[in-house]
């Protein structure tokens, strides 16, 4: 039995006796004092005799959690007919036919997506046969949130490279962006403000905003710029080279790793 064996031996024990003492516990009302006295002695024993299984159960637990996670994650990347890619509350720029797909979620706060703007900008300018998905993701401040609702109503009016042109000069601004910095730009860009001030109260742009938290949220997304590329998950401005190897695996075999 080899060195890597025998720890997996002893990390599934340690969960072992944790669960065998969460069982116990639980239905220690059906022992007798003697037993439970016993039962005791026995977990106690060991774990004192053995701690580190105490750390590789950890270790193995959170294995075991990441895998999870990972499933979970690839059941919404693996699936073309999820929200991820299908939904209406979302801003498609590049080739909306592409061969390969990147999702962006992103925040307009976000110091991190400003600058990896410029590395969207290139994947673009690289491959013509790209498709982008950009996700209003405003978990930031306040301002994001309503920056997040203005380009959500915007887009009833702007789409495609004209909504591409305002996402890049709104996520560009210096400062803090909210309502009014949203704003500023669309009606420099010519937005019909009217039409813009009623579409943000319509309840679908909050609703479409909540959609986008609820995907998030199930890919375990915890930061932005966060990416899907290839069915990977990608959280962290990574910089143009990682993303641009795995679109070109993407482009290969429909995925990150070929």
């Amino acid at each position: 039995m080899g060195f890597g064996t025998v720890r997996a031996y002893m990390a599934g024990l340690g969960l072992s006796l944790l669960v065998i003492g969460a069982a116990f516990s639980a239905r220690a009302a059906e022992f007798t004092a003697e037993q439970k006295t016993a039962i005791e002695a026995i977990i106690k024993d060991y774990l004192v005799q053995n701690p580190e299984v105490l750390r590789d159960a950890m270790v193995e637990l959170d294995r075991r959690q990441k895998e999870k996670e990972q499933q979970a994650q690839a059941g919404i990347t693996g699936d073309p007919s999820s929200k991820l890619y299908t939904s209406v509350n979302q801003a498609v720029i590049g080739n909306p036919q592409g061969t390969a797909t990147l999702v962006e979620f992103f925040d307009y706060n976000c110091g991190y997506c400003k600058r990896a703007l410029s590395d969207l900008a290139n994947l673009m300018k690289a491959d013509p046969s790209l498709k982008v998905i950009l996700k209003d993701y405003p978990i930031l401040t306040p301002g994001s949130i309503e920056a997040a609702q203005v380009a959500s109503a915007l887009r009833r009016q702007f789409q495609g490279d004209k909504f591409w042109q305002y996402h890049q000069a709104l996520l560009g601004t210096h400062g803090p962006v909210g309502k009014e910095q949203a704003l500023d730009v669309a009606r420099s860009m010519g937005a019909d403000m009217d039409k813009l001030e009623k579409d943000m109260k319509d309840p679908a742009i909050q609703a479409g905003i909540d959609e986008t938290m609820s995907v998030a949220s199930a890919l375990n997304l915890n930061g932005t710029p966060s990416y899907v590329v290839g069915q990977d998950v990608v959280v962290g401005a990574v910089g143009y080279a990682e993303l641009k190897a795995k679109l070109d695996n993407a482009h290969k075999c429909g995925k990150a790793t070929c």
